[in-house]
């Protein structure tokens, strides 16, 4: 049976889209939950009372995960919170058109800074926690665009394809120690992020490869993390699920 009853987890970019059907799947598992957020209060209230609706329990906490010492404060506030840390779930990140011969080195820093920077600064301080405890999970949220690239999103695509690699090297790293690490990689998602791409006149050439002949909802993309979350994949490591229709076809 799949369950995450007892567990305490905290959810990066949990307020909208995946992240926050990430939360409620959680907290309906049996898990307690951390709502990371950014600017978004609003949202990330919303997703806290969608989990009390439920009977469980989210605290909505603010960070910039890009800024290191901010990834520590919410690591440590989250583990006061809920009294431990079981399982982390990097999703957070930001995803913004910027052809090569336009995109500034500002826009390229942004990227890198917010999806692999804020990556770096919340796996370095759960796994702090984690590693002295012996036990944990950690799940990041990479993209198909990491494992085919994307045009006119080379900045997006070059940190979910680092992210990728970044997941399997925590796997191999944090194993001993009793963390397991794993990925996946979502493909066409409707989210408040992609909503415009997904709904307006590039639509159509989006969804065409897609087999399934739809993008995904959040939902979909929360049970397989779920999975990942749970004892099911106690000897799961180093692996990254891909989710996304079939458009992506990767072993």
């Amino acid at each position: 049976m799949l369950t995450l009853s007892g567990k305490a987890a905290l959810v990066t970019g949990g307020s909208r889209g995946i992240g926050r059907a990430i939360c409620v799947l959680f907290a309906r598992l049996g898990a307690r939950v951390v709502v990371n957020y950014h600017r978004d209060k609003a949202a990330a209230l919303e997703t806290v009372a969608a989990v009390e609706a439920i009977g469980g329990e989210a605290h909505a906490i603010p960070a910039d995960v890009s800024q290191p010492s901010e990834a520590g404060h919410l690591v440590a506030e989250a583990e006061a919170r809920l009294g431990g840390l079981d399982i982390l779930v990097v999703n957070h990140g930001i995803w913004k058109r910027a052809s090569i011969d336009a995109m500034t080195a500002e826009q390229w820093e942004e990227t890198v800074r917010v999806n692999l920077g804020g990556a770096y600064g919340v796996c370095h301080h759960a796994a702090r926690v984690m590693i002295p405890r012996r036990s944990g999970v950690i799940i990041t949220i990479a993209s198909t665009s990491g494992q085919r690239g994307e045009a006119h999103y080379s900045h997006y695509s070059a940190t979910k394809g680092a992210l990728l690699s970044f997941t399997k090297s925590l796997a191999a790293e944090l194993a001993p120690h009793g963390i397991r690490v794993n990925g996946v990689a979502p493909g066409w998602v409707l989210t408040d992020m992609t909503r415009d791409a997904l709904t307006g006149p590039e639509a159509a050439a989006a969804v065409r490869p897609i087999p399934l002949g739809r993008p995904g909802t959040p939902q979909e993309i929360a049970g397989p993390v779920a999975f990942l979350a749970s004892d099911l994949a106690s000897y799961l490591i180093g692996e990254i699920l891909s989710v996304n229709g079939g458009a992506v076809l990767v072993g």
